[in-house]
């Protein structure tokens, strides 16, 4: 589904990617591990097409979306990918509603339907009681799970997570991982995700193990488990 073609990426005299290859496939749970400044981050911003490598390629079903110009890359970023970060970049004078819906209203989805649709995602994630409330009045936990549902809201093929479940407490964390391994088995989902969290890294499919930019290590599992924390009963009508 996806491949990463001799990816390099440099700021100024550093280095970051080097010549980096690797295919993720329809479904898959991957995740990227490495010490600090191995390039992970930047590495997820190019395959979701945030930045531009100096060289190489990112093919989204067959096509390299690179050679896209500026509005129609953000196009197909805006109905292809959805993302979840550290710190949920919510934004705090919307509710969580408002939230939620913007991809689909900067998509054009017309504010009714927009509007449906999140609300749908919102009760999905359990958050229906939370759906005026504005990030401020949130927990931790609802406020990455309102960032979960912002991600899926226009039902893309790929959700990319940097460090998302990194300012979780344990249960948190817990919902929110078995929460990815829901949505992946039951709607066939892309995940990718940039994590320093061993007990996810250890669960998702495959593991790829960076260092000093490049991929050193790409282990597969056989059989994979998700982590046995009930979450959200699952709604095929949703998503």
């Amino acid at each position: 589904m996806i491949e990463v073609k001799n990816i390099n990426k440099s700021y100024g005299s550093l280095q970051v990617l080097r010549d980096v290859c690797v295919e993720i496939g329809s479904g898959e749970i991957v995740s990227i591990v490495g010490p600090s400044g191995a390039g992970k981050t930047t590495l997820l911003q190019i395959i979701g097409t945030l930045d531009r490598p100096d060289s190489g390629s990112i093919i989204y079903d067959g096509n390299d979306v690179l050679r896209l110009r500026d509005r129609d890359l953000a196009h197909f970023r805006n109905r292809n990918i959805g993302f979840v970060f550290q710190f949920h970049q919510l934004l705090p004078e919307f509710t969580t509603l408002e939230n939620v819906a913007i991809p689909a209203l900067i998509g054009g989805m017309r504010q009714s339907e927009a509007y449906k649709r999140a609300g749908e995602l919102i009760d999905f994630m359990g958050l229906g009681s939370r759906i005026d409330h504005k990030p401020a009045q949130l927990s931790g936990g609802e406020r990455q799970r309102v960032a979960v549902a912002r991600a899926l809201v226009n039902k893309p093929s790929v959700i990319l997570a940097d460090e998302p479940s990194g300012s979780l407490d344990t249960q948190n964390k817990q919902e929110l991982h078995r929460l990815f391994f829901s949505l992946r088995d039951e709607f066939k989902q892309t995940f990718v995700i940039v994590t320093h969290d061993e007990s996810l890294a250890q669960d998702t499919d495959r593991v790829l193990h960076m260092r000093d930019g490049v991929i050193e290590n790409d282990v597969a599992k056989s059989v994979n488990v998700a982590p046995s924390v009930d979450t959200a009963p699952i709604n095929n009508n949703v998503i």
